[in-house]
C-alpha cells in the first residue's frame, strides 16, 4: 500500500497547475493503458461475463469515477496527509453497511471500532481543528467524506456479487470505461488542456498513474485472491500513514495533535472492527471443513 500512501502527495503536487478532474482523468488513462498491456502480456485480456457487468460498473462509477474525482476536488483545497486519513475511512463505514445489506454479523468488537473510528473523525472534525468560516475548506473535507462512502459502497458490492471471472480480469475495462467517463466530464468543467506539460509534471503523471494506480489496482486484485480479507484491510492502515509521513517530510505540513490524535483513533477503529477477537478465531479454527 506504500504506492497508494505516495500518491496522496505526488497528486497534490499535480494540483497545483493541474484541474482536479483532469488529473483524475489523465492518470487514469494512463493506468488503463498499462493495466491492457498487463493483460495482454499475460494473456488475460478477456471479455467481461455479462453476469459480471453489474459489478464492473459499480466498481468504475463508484470507486474509479466518484472517489476519485471527489477525493481529488477535496484534495486540491484540503493537506494531503489530513485527505488520506479522511479517505481510509472507507473501512468503517463497509463494516455496518455489510450488516445491514449482506447481513454480517456486527459483533461488540466491530460496534467498538465503529465508534472508537467516529471518534477520530469528531477529532478531526472539532472546531479547533477546522476553520468553519471557510466554505471551501468544509467542502472539501466534506467531499472526501462522500468520496469514503462511494468507496465502501463499491467494496460491498463486491463482497455481495458472485463473481464469473475476478476482479483482475475487469480492471482494464473498469479503468477504460472509468476514462471514458472522466475526459468529458473534465471537458465540460475545465475545458480543453490548458495546462503546460514540464518533464517535472510529467513524471508525476508517470508515477501517478503507473505505480499509484495500476500498479497499486493490479497488487490489491492479485493480493485480494491469496490474503484473507482481515490482512488486506489492515494492510490498507499503511496508506494513510504513508502518507502523512511524506507530506511532513516532502511537502511540509505540520500534522497537528488533532490530527495525530484523530489517524490513531481511525486507524485503530479500523483495526478492531476488521481483526476477530480471541473467540471468533477459536470459533472459526473449531468449526468442522465442509
Amino acid at each position: 500500500m506504500f504506492a497508494w500512501g505516495l500518491t496522496w502527495p505526488v497528486n497534490k503536487i499535480i494540483l497545483a497547475t493541474v484541474p482536479p478532474l483532469w488529473a483524475v482523468a489523465i492518470r487514469t488513462a494512463i493506468g488503463a493503458l498499462a493495466l491492457f498491456a498487463l493483460a495482454l502480456a499475460s494473456g488475460r485480456l478477456l471479455r467481461p461475463p455479462s453476469a459480471d457487468l453489474p459489478v464492473l460498473l459499480s466498481v468504475t462509477l463508484l470507486h474509479m469515477v466518484g472517489f476519485t474525482a471527489l477525493s481529488s476536488i477535496g484534495l486540491e483545497l484540503v493537506p494531503a496527509g489530513r485527505s488520506a486519513v479522511l479517505a481510509y475511512t472507507t473501512p468503517l463505514w463497509v463494516l455496518p453497511g455489510a450488516s445491514v445489506f449482506l447481513g454480517e454479523q456486527l459483533t461488540p468488537r466491530r460496534v467498538v471500532g465503529v465508534i472508537v473510528g467516529l471518534a477520530g473523525l469528531i477529532v478531526l472534525f472539532n472546531p479547533m481543528a477546522l476553520d468553519w468560516s471557510r466554505r471551501a475548506i468544509v467542502l472539501g473535507n466534506a467531499a472526501i467524506l462522500v468520496a469514503a462512502l462511494l468507496w465502501a459502497g463499491a467494496i460491498l458490492h463486491i463482497r455481495g456479487h458472485s463473481w464469473r471471472s475476478t476482479p483482475f480480469d475487469l480492471l482494464p475495462w473498469q479503468m477504460l470505461l472509468a476514462t471514458l467517463i472522466l475526459v468529458p466530464l473534465a471537458w465540460i468543467e475545465s475545458g480543453p488542456p490548458a495546462f503546460t506539460w514540464t518533464p517535472s509534471l510529467a513524471a508525476l503523471f508517470a508515477y501517478a498513474g503507473l505505480p499509484g494506480s495500476a500498479l497499486a489496482y493490479w497488487a490489491s486484485a492479485m493480493a485480494g485472491r491469496r490474503l484473507p480479507a482481515v490482512t488486506m484491510s489492515l494492510g490498507l492502515l499503511a496508506t494513510p500513514v504513508v502518507s502523512v509521513a511524506v507530506a511532513t517530510l516532502w511537502l511540509g505540513e505540520r500534522p497537528g495533535v488533532s490530527l495525530l490524535l484523530a489517524v490513531l483513533l481511525i486507524l485503530g477503529g479500523v483495526a478492531l472492527g476488521t481483526t476477530p477477537s480471541a473467540s471468533e478465531r477459536g470459533a472459526r479454527s473449531a468449526a468442522p471443513v465442509q
